[in-house]
C-alpha cells in the first residue's frame, strides 16, 4: 500500500507518501504563498525522490478544512483528481485532527488545534488520546476564543493548545485559563503530512463525486453574494 497524503489547507503545504508501515518521503513548508502553484510540483518532486509513480500509489488522502477557503480547495480538487484518474480511494480528515495527532500521542490531558479566523474567532476542536487512539472530544467548529476559553475552564485535565496561529491568542488563552494551558513548542505547530496519512490509512475510501470540503463558514463573497440573492428573493 503506498498513500499520498496532501494539506493545503493552510498556510503550511504538505505533502508525504506512506508505505505500508514506513513514512518513505515528506514535503513541509510554512510560507505564504500561492499553493495552487507550489502543490503539483512538490508533489512530483516527492514522487521522484522517492522513485514512484502514479500507477503505484493505492489511497490518496486529503486534509479537508476547516482552513482557508483556496486553501482547502486546492486540495481538495487535487487530490478528488488524482483519485478519479487512478481510479483509488479518496479519504478526507480534518485539518484539526491532523495537528492533533501531530503532537498530543504523549500528552496527560485534552487537546485543543486551533487556527485563527479573524475577528477574535478561531477553527478548534477538542481531542484526546485514549488508549493510544485519537479520539474526538468536541467536533470541529468556529467559535469566539473567549466563549472557547470559558467552556475548557470547566475541565479539570490540563488543554495542550497547538498550531501556528497560537502566537495570536496565546496571551488571550493565558489570561483565560492560567496554568490549565499548556503550549505545543514552535517546532510542533506545523502539521505533519505524514499524521495525515497515517490517520487515514485504514480508513474506508469516499464518493470522489460527491466529497466536499468542510469549511464550516461560507467564503465572505459566497455569504455575500447569497445575503443579497435572498435580498432579492424576499424583497
Amino acid at each position: 500500500m503506498t498513500i499520498l497524503a496532501i494539506d493545503t489547507s493552510n498556510y503550511a503545504l504538505g505533502v508525504a507518501l506512506l508505505e505500508d508501515n514506513q513514512v518513505i518521503g515528506e514535503y513541509i513548508t510554512n510560507l505564504k504563498k500561492n499553493h495552487s502553484v507550489r502543490i503539483m510540483p512538490a508533489i512530483q518532486t516527492l514522487m521522484k525522490d522517492c522513485e514512484r509513480v502514479p500507477a503505484d500509489l493505492t489511497k490518496i488522502i486529503v486534509a479537508k478544512g476547516p482552513g482557508s477557503y483556496t486553501g482547502v480547495r486546492i486540495g481538495v480538487t487535487i487530490a478528488k483528481t488524482l483519485a478519479w484518474t487512478l481510479n483509488i480511494p479518496l479519504v478526507g480528515i480534518s485539518s484539526l485532527e491532523i495537528l492533533a495527532a501531530g503532537t498530543g500521542r504523549y500528552f496527560d490531558g485534552y487537546v485543543s488545534p486551533l487556527f485563527d479566523a479573524r475577528r477574535g474567532q478561531v477553527y478548534t476542536a477538542l481531542y484526546q488520546f485514549e488508549n493510544g487512539v485519537l479520539t474526538t472530544v468536541e467536533a470541529d467548529q468556529l467559535v469566539m476564543l473567549a466563549d472557547w476559553a470559558a467552556e475548557l475552564s470547566v475541565r479539570s485535565q490540563p488543554i495542550l493548545f497547538v498550531g501556528n496561529d497560537l502566537p495570536i491568542h496565546q496571551t488571550k488563552i493565558e489570561e483565560l485559563l492560567g496554568s490549565k494551558a499548556v503550549f505545543a513548542s514552535l517546532t510542533e505547530q506545523n502539521p505533519r503530512p505524514s499524521e495525515l496519512a497515517l490517520l487515514g490509512r485504514d480508513k474506508q475510501g469516499e464518493d470522489v463525486h460527491s466529497f466536499v470540503p468542510n469549511y464550516i463558514r461560507l467564503a465572505e463573497a459566497e455569504a455575500k453574494w447569497l445575503e443579497a440573492k435572498g435580498k432579492i428573493l424576499n424583497g
